[in-house]
C-alpha cells in the first residue's frame, strides 16, 4: 500500500502513486495496469505476494494456505524454508521510497537481508532462442507483432536462430501504438504466453517459452545434432562400410564424407562427388545453397541440385551414396548407373538405422525467452541511500541478485543488468504499467552485517513473522535444482 496515498473528499477516489502514471481510482475500481484498486477509499495491491517455499522432500505437502486467511501465524513452516519473492510486492516509486519489503531471516545460523521489490523496467528487453535451422528471415530483419516493429533478428547460434525484442526504443522511442504493442508482446512471453510474430522477408512464427516454434504454420519437432561436419564426424563410424560416400546438406557447413578428416581416418578412397559452394577446410563446404525451409536449413528441395559435377576418374559405377539433413528429416539414398549419374534406390536397413539415429540425438525444438533488464533508479534507492554501494556488493559476490526467487545472470562491467530464464519464474511473475513498462519481481539478498555497511534502511527492515498480518499471500515451490535464495553467495556466475 502506498505511503502517500490521497483520498477525495468526493466519490473516494485514490491516487496510487505506484508508477509515474498517477492513477485516479474511483471506489471498487483498477488501475490502468489492473495491480491496484479502489477498496473502500484503500488502495490495496490486487496480486498476492508470493512466497516461495522448499519443501523438505519431494512430494512433501505444501503449508495448508488459503487466500484471505487470516489464520496463518508463520509457526508452519521455518524462515530456513520460506522466501519472500517480488512477486505481489509493489513498487518503489518514486525513487526515495524504501522498498515494499526488506525482510530479515535466519538462513544456516546467519542473519540476512532480503529486499524485495517489482521493479518498472522501462530499459528491458527479451531474447528468444528458436531451436531451428529453418530460414526465419535475414539478419538484422524487422520482427513485427500486430504490424508494429517490436525488435529484429539477431546472430544466430548453433542449431538456433535468435531474435532480440522490446528494449526502450521500441517501448519509448516511437509511436504510441509501438510502445503499447511492445509492451503487450514482451508481457505475454515473460508470462509464458504465446506470441505472433512477423519477420520482414522471412517467416511468420508463433514463439512461446518452453514449447516447439511454429514457423509458418508447422511445428518444429528436432533441433539439429549438428551443422553437416560435425554430423560427419559424429556417424562417420556408423556409415563406413554401408556407404561410399554421405553429403550432408546444410546451410551453414556442408560435410562430405570422403573428403572429411573423419572418412580419411577410416581410409575410404575419395569419391569424386563435388558440390558447390565455397570449400573452406577438407570436407567442409560454406554456401552450398541460398537459406531457405528445405534441406538443413537450405532453399534445396531436391538434394542433387547442389552436386557440382561427378570426377569421372574417381567415381565409379555402384558408388553407393547417401543425402542427408543435420535432423534427419530429410534423406535420400542414391546409386550411380553406368553413366556415372545418381539413381534414388530404396534405402539399406543399415543406412536407414543411423538416419534415425540422427533424428535420435535430435533435441526437441523449443523456444526458450530470457528477460534481461538494467536494475538502475528506485531499485537501489529502495534498497540503500547509497545505490553505488548496492552495485558494488553484487560485483563482490556479498548480495544475491534473484528474480521471483529464480537464479539470475549478471553482467559484468558497469550498473546491474540481469538476465534470467522466464520459465525458471513462478506463473505470472511479471506485469506492466502504461508508460509503458514491464514490472518484474526482483531480490536483493545479503548478510545483516553487509546490508547495514552499504547504508541499507535498516529502519525498515521487518522480521519475516511480520508477514503473518499479511492477507494476501500465496505460496509457490522452490525449484529444487535451483540455489536457495538465501544461501551465502560464491563468486563467479550463478550456480
Amino acid at each position: 500500500m502506498s505511503d502517500d496515498l490521497e483520498t477525495t473528499a468526493a466519490g473516494g477516489i485514490v491516487r496510487c502513486d505506484a508508477c509515474p502514471v498517477l492513477c485516479r481510482i474511483r471506489p471498487g475500481r483498477l488501475g490502468a495496469c489492473d495491480r491496484y484498486a479502489n477498496e473502500d477509499g484503500r488502495l490495496v495491491r490486487t496480486d498476492p505476494l508470493v512466497l516461495a517455499q522448499r519443501t523438505t522432500a519431494e512430494g512433501a505437502p505444501m503449508v495448508p494456505f488459503a487466500e484471505g486467511a487470516s489464520a496463518w501465524d508463520g509457526r508452519l513452516v521455518s524462515g530456513a524454508d520460506l522466501f519472500v519473492t517480488g512477486i505481489g510486492s509493489g513498487t518503489t516509486y518514486p525513487d526515495y521510497k524504501p522498498a515494499p519489503f526488506i525482510v530479515a531471516a535466519e538462513y544456516e545460523g546467519v542473519d540476512t537481508v532480503t529486499v524485495v521489490t517489482e521493479g518498472i523496467f522501462s530499459y528491458c528487453g527479451i531474447k528468444v532462442k528458436i531451436d531451428t535451422d529453418r530460414f526465419i528471415g535475414p539478419e538484422q530483419a524487422a520482427v513485427r507483432c500486430a504490424g508494429e516493429q517490436v525488435g529484429h533478428v539477431t546472430t544466430a547460434e548453433y542449431g538456433s536462430q535468435m531474435l532480440a525484442l522490446g528494449g526502450v526504443r521500441h517501448l519509448t522511442g516511437g509511436s504510441k501504438k509501438e510502445g503499447n504493442v511492445t509492451c503487450q508482446m514482451m508481457l505475454d512471453l515473460c508470462n509464458r504466453e504465446p506470441v505472433e510474430l512477423n519477420v520482414d522477408g522471412g517467416a511468420t512464427l508463433t514463439v512461446q517459452s518452453g514449447q516447439a516454434p511454429i514457423i509458418d504454420g508447422t511445428r518444429e519437432e528436432r533441433m539439429r545434432v549438428g551443422c553437416g561436419s560435425a554430423t560427419i564426424g559424429i556417424f562417420a563410424r556408423q556409415w563406413h562400410g554401408h556407404a561410399d560416400e554421405v553429403i550432408v546438406v546444410d546451410d551453414h557447413i556442408t560435410g562430405v564424407l570422403t573428403e572429411h578428416q573423419a572418412g580419411r581416418f577410416l581410409d575410404m578412397p575419395p569419391a569424386g562427388v563435388r558440390v558447390r559452394g565455397r570449400r573452406s577446410t577438407p570436407g567442409r563446404y560454406f554456401q552450398v545453397a541460398e537459406p531457405g525451409r528445405g534441406w538443413g536449413g537450405t532453399n534445396v528441395d531436391d538434394p542433387l541440385s547442389i552436386i557440382d559435377n561427378i570426377d569421372r576418374k574417381r567415381a565409379w559405377p555402384g558408388l553407393r551414396l547417401l543425402m542427408v539433413s543435420t535432423t534427419g528429416e530429410h534423406a535420400a539414398w542414391f546409386e550411380l548407373n553406368e553413366d556415372l549419374r545418381p539413381v534414388e534406390k530404396p534405402m539399406p536397413d543399415e543406412i536407414a538405422k543411423v538416419v534415425e539415429r540422427i533424428g535420435e540425438n535430435c533435441e526437441p525444438a523449443l523456444c526458450s525467452v530470457l528477460f534481461m533488464a538494467g536494475a538502475g533508479g528506485s531499485l537501489r534507492a529502495g534498497a540503500t541511500e547509497n545505490p553505488v554501494r548496492l552495485t558494488r556488493s553484487i560485483k563482490n559476490a556479498l548480495t544475491r541478485v534473484t528474480l521471483g526467487g529464480a537464479p539470475a545472470y549478471v553482467w559484468p562491467g558497469g550498473g546491474i543488468t540481469v538476465m534470467v530464464d522466464v520459465a525458471t519464474l513462478p506463473d505470472n511473475a511479471f506485469g506492466y504499467v502504461p508508460t509503458p513498462a514491464i514490472v518484474g519481481p526482483i531480490e536483493f539478498t545479503m548478510p545483516l552485517p553487509v546490508y547495514e555497511e552499504l547504508g541499507g534502511h535498516m529502519s525498515q527492515v521487518r522480521p519475516l513473522s511480520s508477514l503473518t498480518s499479511e492477507n494476501h499471500v500465496r505460496f509457490t515451490t522452490h525449484k529444487a535444482d535451483h540455489p536457495w535464495p538465501a544461501a551465502p553467495q560464491k563468486k563467479g556466475p550463478p550456480q
